[in-house]
């Protein structure tokens, strides 16, 4: 913050009355030096990015699914179950003692049975993960704002995304353009913004959301991407498209507006009152919710090609060249087709002339010998 010190004003980044010196106050506050370690993060998903089209990708056959621990069930007692759930979960030495006396168990047994109890308690991955209150009711987000601890999974969720944008951005020039090209670029401009501001300002929670929003479709697109290009995987293909569009239409258009956008544009005001980031902020999120409309139109446009033709031809977003280049393609295909079968009907007419020639050239040479015959058996009679 010593660089730029008008850049880092507090006004333009906290609501009124809160200074930086009040977020370095809390333990575990979210500091926008933390946003340098993304630079070597989006090097290093370039990097990845090429090893995984090179290495990994072509060979990718099988599928890798989430499953939750085996657990050890724990035999029943009713004196442990009850001094567990009424007393301690975790009993002192002494408390070990008097229960080794109650049950008449030795105290590795004890210490084995409250330990498998405990698991069995611990949240699977996927309870773990909706069990955020702010999950759930968006005014939890603003609960305590802004001196709101982060959590270490969320900030790691921030690092990986954030690299993972930069490390697109990076790319843009040398991938393959589409009629989205510049859309594709303001969508990760702004995001990277909306990333980089909402951690400064600690809005970890509801920009958390907005990542979880999008990374609910951005998946099934690329698989059914990769499916696109292989061979006898149409039906696959297919039913994931059906999935993503299902998915975009609903968490793009209607829960992006109607909970993202609500929540930090009206529910917010409940706690704070405006300032600059305040707006920024929800100007982003205004430029993404316009890019997703766009997207959503070439979506629909797909979607109806499938209702009506029962399949899907190409990309919407292919640019036209594309499709003229791959028109000139079929048509150069066509030609070289038909010249070949012009040639192969020459050589075929070429080699039937030549065989007829041969039959005629015979047949005359037969009717020469046979009247040369008849003409010498007839001087011989003459004789």
């Amino acid at each position: 913050m010593d660089l730029l010190p008008d850049l880092w004003r507090h006004e333009y980044w906290l609501p009124p009355g809160i200074t930086w010196r009040d977020m370095e106050q809390m333990q575990e506050c979210p500091r926008p030096r933390d946003l340098l370690f993304t630079l070597p993060l989006a090097l290093g998903f370039i990097v990845l990015r090429l090893v995984f089209d090179r290495v990994v990708a072509p060979p990718l056959g099988r599928y890798v699914g989430l499953r939750n621990r085996l657990r050890m069930a724990v035999a029943p007692s009713t004196k442990l179950e009850s001094f567990y759930t009424q007393q301690n979960r975790q009993p002192s030495q002494s408390d070990i003692i008097s229960l080794m006396a109650q049950c008449d168990k030795t105290q590795r047994q004890i210490e084995t049975w409250f330990r498998h109890r405990r698991n069995q308690d611990r949240p699977s991955y996927t309870k773990r993960f909706c069990e955020k209150s702010w999950f759930w009711d968006q005014r939890e987000c603003w609960t305590g704002y802004p001196q709101q601890p982060i959590e270490r999974a969320h900030f790691w969720y921030y690092q990986l995304e954030l690299g993972f944008y930069l490390s697109l951005l990076l790319c843009v020039s040398v991938d393959v353009k589409r009629k989205d090209f510049k859309e594709q670029v303001i969508h990760h401009i702004a995001t990277i913004f909306l990333l980089g501001f909402s951690y400064c300002s600690n809005y970890v929670r509801i920009g958390t959301l907005v990542m979880l929003l999008h990374d609910s479709s951005d998946f099934l697109l690329e698989s059914a991407k990769m499916f696109n290009y292989g061979t006898g995987w149409r039906k696959t293909c297919d039913t994931l498209f059906v999935i993503f569009a299902a998915v975009f239409l609903v968490t793009r258009l209607v829960v992006f507006p109607s909970k993202i956008i609500h929540t930090t544009l009206v529910l917010s005001m409940e706690v704070f009152e405006p300032f600059a980031g305040y707006y920024f902020f929800n100007i982003l999120l205004m430029v993404l919710q316009a890019l997703h409309v766009f997207w959503a139109v070439l979506i629909l446009r797909m979607a109806n090609k499938f209702l009506f033709l029962g399949k899907l031809d190409k990309d919407e977003r292919s640019d036209e060249e594309s499709e003229l280049e791959e028109e000139e393609d079929d048509k150069g295909e066509g030609e070289e087709k038909e010249e070949e079968g012009e040639c192969c009907w020459e050589r075929s007419k070429d080699a039937l002339n030549s065989k007829l020639k041969m039959l005629s050239k015979s047949f005359v040479l037969k009717n020469l010998t046979n009247h040369r015959a008849a003409i010498v058996s007839k001087m011989r009679k003459a004789r």
